[in-house]
């Protein structure tokens, strides 16, 4: 059988179980794991060394071997696990890392960090390099290895074989089986799924002990294994141990262990949850968009049906649009991941800087539950990256200033992510020294950057997403606030987000960052102008409504304002906007006689404006197509789609649309 076909597998889970145990690690350094936490970092590299064994990754076999006696140790209580400890197993963890990633890759292996793990890990079990080396001289000192093996009845259920074990011991040199079948019950009571033999074996001093470890990494928790190095200088060997009977431990075992083991097993098996690849289920999403675009063809000819004579063709398509919008939503939850996968890489990240800085760092998250679709949550874990290591690193004070300012001098970092509306809010919040408004605007005028007069805060802080803007007297290689915003914004954008900061000097900076729930579909309001058809994201629509021709205004002879009850909103031409027949819509468009028009008032990141269009169509989902890699950016455009009739409809960007009105006002 070619296992190969499996490694990819075992990669994946491999890294799930280092974040894992990092996770658990990190906890038990800030004190907040509990009992179990040990169990389960112990259970992850056991997994991770089990099935490096099986693929014959022999480096990252023996690297968790080294790390998971030291886990072991610290399981049973005979070891507590300081900083230094931890720091040597977070350390083993990143060289698995680089090791799973040269395996997966055919890269070769980091000689010098594998070292490095190495050596710490010896050194916290109180062997040095050279007493090390010192051991392993010694192994050839054992004259034979006896090995007594008694399956567990349910092995063979398990996927395991112990005929497959005895052979790779045999690879290793010449192997004596004794066969022991005195549990062996009569044949007509004979369960052919159930084990029954047990087996005493011999092998060469000269195998090393790991190899013999390695061949029964999957099964330990499933057997009575025995492993015992009869020394080259005893005079006479000790006699074999006695078999047990049925029931009985071969030896002393670590009954502790597995019982984790079998209570893990268990927790396994009530897992229902299978890997999927993802080209699959995109492909999957692809079709069920072009599902809906075929619904929504079958909806758009439907109306020109008589009601009556075709009652149940017209009864049978709400009921493919009720199973189509289901089926859609059950089809995109699958693409859905909470968003604690992004954050659960934030405790290592800021424990290392934290430590890189001289600060002290406190982080705290919420929402980790929130879902987000995996696109969008692996497009913004760079732009999250950056915008915590720019609060660590300029954001907070040294713990003396904090002290001096008379704050904790431990500075706290919190990642908070929530549902509003349509979308998800990801804030990322520092209670250090916040912007300084005026050193902003100094900064901003020496670049001769435009800038109104009286500034908001919000339009101050904006400033920073100026690419290569920075207030930072001396810049680091971790980050500069501002040196990399524009790209952190660019990026949001690019999801069809927005980001937005808040700040207060002396009190801290939040910025947050506003997320579509998926790229894919969504719900939309078709507006008919200039003769085309145009789609407003319906998140972001508030109201529409027909002006009257005195809630039209004009100010310096140009930009145009419509009164909304109380308020004043910036009035955009969207057929003027995206050069369109402007006698189409002439009558709807003209400040003198405004009644004839429609207006939709949006929201996007925070600020309103109103939207001329000539007609409102509908509502309806759509499936969005990416006209940037179809076609090319167009400004005020965020996609398009494909209409039930056939037509190519554009998406309106209100983002865009509103970030190029702040600009003249900044101006």
């Amino acid at each position: 059988m070619d296992i190969t076909r499996f490694h990819a597998a075992f990669f994946e889970e491999s890294r799930e179980n280092l974040d894992a145990m990092e996770a658990g690690l990190l906890a038990m350094e800030s004190g907040s794991a509990d009992g179990e936490t040990i169990n389960v970092v112990f259970r992850a590299a056991h997994s991770i060394k089990g099935g490096a064994a099986t693929f014959g990754f022999t480096a990252i076999s023996e690297l968790t071997h080294q790390l998971e006696t030291l886990l072991d140790e610290a399981r049973s209580g005979r070891r507590q696990l300081d900083a230094d400890a931890i720091g040597a197993l977070l350390v083993a963890g990143d060289a698995l890392r680089g090791l799973l990633a040269a395996a997966e890759h055919g890269d070769p292996i980091d000689a010098v960090a594998l070292k490095r793990a190495h050596d710490g890990l010896a050194k916290m079990m109180g062997r040095d390099v050279a007493t090390a080396a010192k051991t392993e001289a010694k192994a050839p000192e054992i004259a034979e290895w006896r090995i007594g093996f008694k399956p567990a009845p349910s092995l063979f259920l398990s996927g395991n074989d112990p005929l497959r074990i005895l052979r790779e011991l045999a690879g290793h040199g010449e192997l004596g089986v004794t066969a022991l079948d005195n549990a062996l019950p009569k044949f007509s009571e004979l369960d052919p799924y159930e084990a029954y033999l047990a087996w005493d074996l011999m092998l060469p001093g000269s195998v090393p002990r790991s190899a013999i470890d390695d061949a029964f990494a999957w099964v330990e928790d499933q057997c009575e294994l025995a492993i015992e190095g009869i020394p080259a200088t005893s005079a006479v060997a000790p006699p074999p141990s006695p078999l047990p009977e049925a029931g009985d431990n071969v030896v002393a075992l670590d009954t502790r262990g597995n019982a984790d083991a079998r209570k893990s097993n268990a927790a396994d098996a009530g897992d229902t949850s299978i890997r999927v690849a993802v080209n699959k289920v995109d492909a999957l999403i692809n079709l069920v968009g072009e599902l809906v675009i075929t619904q929504a063809m079958l909806r758009q000819r439907s109306t020109q049906l008589d009601p009556v004579a075709n009652e149940l063709l017209l009864s049978g398509l709400e009921q493919l649009d009720r199973n189509t919008r289901d089926l859609q939503e059950a089809v995109m939850g699958v693409r859905m991941l909470p968003v604690e996968f992004a954050f659960s890489r934030f405790p290592r990240m800021v424990r290392d800087l934290a430590a890189r800085l001289d600060k002290k760092v406190r982080l705290r998250t919420s929402g980790e539950a929130t879902e987000l679709d995996k696109g969008v949550i692996e497009k913004i874990v760079d732009p999250l990256v950056h915008l915590v290591r720019n609060s660590i690193d300029h954001g907070l004070e040294s713990p003396a200033d904090r002290r001096a300012a008379g704050k904790d001098e431990t500075g706290t970092i919190s990642l908070n992510a929530q549902h509003q509306g349509g979308h998800i809010v990801i804030e990322i919040t520092d209670d250090g020294r916040g912007l300084d408004r005026d050193r902003i605007l100094r900064k901003a005028a020496e670049r001769g950057l435009p800038i109104g007069e009286n500034p908001t805060d919000a339009q101050v802080w904006d400033l920073v997403f100026h690419p290569g803007f920075s207030t930072a007297e001396q810049l680091t290689d971790l980050s500069g606030r501002g040196v990399g915003m524009d790209v952190v914004k660019k990026n949001i954008a690019a999801l069809g987000g927005q980001v937005e900061i808040r700040s207060k000097k002396g009190t801290g900076t939040t910025v947050s960052i506003r997320l579509p729930l998926t790229l894919a579909i969504l719900d939309g309001m078709t507006v008919a102008v200039g003769g085309e058809v145009f789609i407003l994201p319906l998140n972001s629509v508030i109201e529409s409504l027909q002006p009257a021709a005195g809630d039209v205004r004009t100010i310096a002879g140009e930009a145009r304002v419509l009164r909304v009850r109380e308020d004043y909103l910036p009035l955009i031409d969207l057929a003027a906007q995206y050069g369109l027949n402007a006698g189409a819509s002439a009558n709807a468009h003209s400040g003198a006689n405004p009644g004839n028009g429609i207006a939709v008032v949006v929201e996007a990141d925070g600020q309103r404006l109103s939207l001329e269009v000539d007609e409102l169509l509908g509502q309806q989902q759509v499936v969005v197509k990416n006209l940037e890699a179809n076609y090319r950016r167009v400004q005020g455009i965020s996609g398009a789609t494909i209409l039930g009739d056939g037509r190519v409809a554009l998406i309106v960007d209100v983002g865009g649309l509103v970030q190029a009105q702040r600009m003249p006002q900044a101006a």
